[in-house]
């Protein structure tokens, strides 16, 4: 092929993957190390524990994180900490150097005061620097002990209520306990608001179930996955907007034996572009590990495959019309598998123990590159943990730079064959 051809035919491939909007990350992701807060920790008179979301301030170098404590051990609350990256370690027993519990804070009723037992259910949590608010987001209940509708709401830093988010009715439980009977809508018990994410603009407030509504599809389980819900609120008004479907995939590893309780779930993402995002997918079973990793805790199976997953929903099919996408063809959100947490190992060649992992965020930069957080709810649980986990992202050149690189190269075997001649 003659050297005029050749730079036809590069600049002919990069225009392609310049302009043909492939749905895929820019970036890798790699593993700085970890550090565990033992369960039963305490911190100025509450239980820390129930961590189900954490998210970055930068303005502080500081993290807030708020507890799914019920109210039950506790009042329902947030805390406010700080990490320091350089001290974690890629080891199976890190300790907890470098994480310090700075503040806890009460989230309040409407009304004012404390939650009672039972009446809430905290999970998801961002926060707004443009408007030094807090967005946090409350599960619900659909149980025999009573239907409890989801909640989207803004407070102030000291936990007092400032508003409520617009949710559609869609997501109201109603019909049999279980949500397994025809004619049942809403969230599913447990499997409702787990994530949030702030837009990259600022201007766009989502939340996402764990699991799909009563009435789009079933809750996962080893043999299917489950369709959730991702809405967009206008942070502004507080209306919802735009819904797209992010299918949920089945267990990964069943329980042992296979009788016993098994889930998958969204249970967080966070923006990184146009309707662009980073999610956790926490896969759980009883007794589940995966092949060839040794990851216990007290000598345990932790049950947990955690995976993250870059997510496009810029193609997806916006659903906020369809009270039920049942029989639906849509489009769903794309995803694609970043990073299975089972695979990383600590410097002794240990794999990581991995945790009910709930909680992620973009954190600092740390040795020239951008971090990721990701911090576990351990259920309050005595063979459980609270552990904080650190990636490196790792970023690629993007088709514009592959293409201006390759036409370079051709040039100069141009140029040099020129000077040959």
């Amino acid at each position: 092929m003659s050297t005029n051809r050749a730079v036809l035919c590069i600049a002919f491939v990069t225009s392609s993957m310049i302009h043909s909007g492939a749905q895929s990350a820019d970036f890798s992701l790699s593993y700085i190390g970890q550090q565990i807060i033992p369960s039963g920790t305490l911190y100025n008179g509450t239980t820390i524990g129930g961590l189900s979301s954490i998210d970055y301030v930068a303005s502080q170098n500081r993290y807030v994180a708020i507890s799914d404590d019920r109210g039950t051990i506790n009042p329902s609350r947030y805390y406010n900490l700080s990490l320091s990256l350089g001290q974690f370690q890629r080891s199976q027993t890190p300790g907890n150097v470098g994480v310090v519990f700075n503040a806890v804070t009460t989230i309040q009723t409407p009304s004012g005061g404390s939650f009672a037992a039972n009446t809430v259910d905290p999970e998801g949590m961002r926060f707004d620097a443009a408007r030094n608010m807090l967005y946090w987001s409350n599960e619900g209940q659909r149980s025999s002990a009573g239907f409890q509708n989801p909640t989207v709401r803004a407070m102030n830093l000291d936990g007092s209520y400032s508003r409520d988010f617009s949710v559609p009715t869609r997501y109201n439980p109603s019909g049999s306990n279980s949500g397994l009977t025809a004619g049942d809508k809403g969230v599913y018990n447990n499997l409702a608001f787990e994530s949030l994410a702030i837009s990259t603009d600022g201007r766009t407030l989502y939340a996402a179930t764990e699991n799909a509504l009563a009435q789009d599809s079933l809750p996962s389980t080893v043999g299917n996955g489950s369709r959730s819900r991702i809405i967009a609120f206008d942070i502004a008004s507080g209306a919802s907007a735009a819904e797209y479907i992010y299918d949920v995939a089945p267990v990964v590893i069943g329980p042992t034996p296979s009788t016993q309780f098994a889930t998958n779930g969204l249970t967080d993402f966070v923006a990184i572009g146009d309707r662009q995002f980073i999610s956790i997918e926490r896969s759980f079973a009883v007794g589940a590990q995966t092949p060839g990793v040794s990851a216990t805790t007290n000598g345990l199976p932790t049950g947990n495959t955690i995976r993250l997953f870059y997510v496009d929903a810029r193609n997806a099919t916006d659903v906020s019309l369809l009270d039920s996408i049942a029989n639906q063809t849509i489009n769903s959100v794309n995803k694609t598998l970043l990073l299975d947490l089972s695979t990383l190992q600590n410097d002794d060649g240990s794999f990581l123990a991995l945790d009910n992992i709930e909680g992620i965020t973009l954190g600092p930069n740390f040795n020239g590159r951008e971090s990721l957080i990701l911090v576990s709810d351990n259920n309050f649980g005595a063979n459980q943990f609270t552990q904080f986990t650190a990636l490196q992202i790792n970023r690629v050149p993007e088709p514009q730079t592959y293409a201006l690189m390759l036409l370079g190269v051709a040039a100069f075997g141009l140029t040099a064959r020129r000077r040959t001649r």
